[in-house]
């Protein structure tokens, strides 16, 4: 346990630096700290643990321990797995992205056989090669640009182009789930009532 010592004229010498103090700190032996001479006196003066926070205020919750908001999103392959069911694809990202970027920086497939980038517009919304088809979610999603309404106009109303898509904002919670490269997918299927989200969609393949 480490000690504060005092001179002859009563001023703190010395501290042990294996002890820190701080407003964190809790004491082991909540009894008392001793404060000793440094002459080998056997006078003994005590220090007891004082709070100086309000009684009312409780304690501040670790910010390491608060999760922020995120979005999970669900992406599902335009080709079935062998056994017939849907190829899913779990992420969990920060709302106020481009679906795009997301899509691109998670390495989920965007733009299929248009993915040479001769054949897209990187972004721009000429192209409309970043097609995708919101199954669950579009309340999360911001609502048609003007390039999706024009590119768009012969397309189901829930399809959108990833690169004028946001998902949400920073504050945003909960799920997305699209269907990848709609006009290349040959199967149909529903939507799961309850979808198993994994326990660390990040690392899903």
């Amino acid at each position: 346990m480490g000690s504060v010592q005092l001179n002859g004229s009563g001023l703190v010498a010395s501290l042990s630096p294996n002890h820190i103090f701080s407003h964190k700190t809790k004491l082991s032996n909540p009894k008392s700290y001793f404060l000793r001479s440094n002459h080998n006196a056997t006078r003994v003066k005590t220090i007891r643990a004082i709070s100086t926070a309000p009684a009312s205020q409780p304690p501040a919750a670790d910010e390491q321990d608060v999760e922020p908001p995120a979005v999970d999103l669900a992406f599902v392959h335009s080709v079935l797995l062998p056994d017939g069911t849907p190829d899913v694809h779990w992420r969990r990202a920060c709302g106020g992205q481009k679906l795009r970027d997301i899509m691109l920086d998670s390495n989920i497939e965007l733009y299929g056989p248009y993915s040479k980038p001769l054949s897209n517009c990187a972004g721009v919304g000429t192209c409309a090669t970043c097609m995708v088809e919101i199954v669950n979610g579009k309340e999360l999603l911001n609502p048609r640009t003007d390039i999706e309404k024009e590119k768009l106009k012969r397309k189901p109303k829930n399809w959108r182009l990833a690169c004028q898509t946001n998902v949400g904002n920073p504050d945003s919670t909960g799920l997305v789930v699209i269907q990848q490269l709609p006009e290349w997918k040959a199967h149909e299927w529903n939507i799961p009532r309850n979808l198993p989200i994994d326990d660390d969609p990040e690392t899903s393949t």
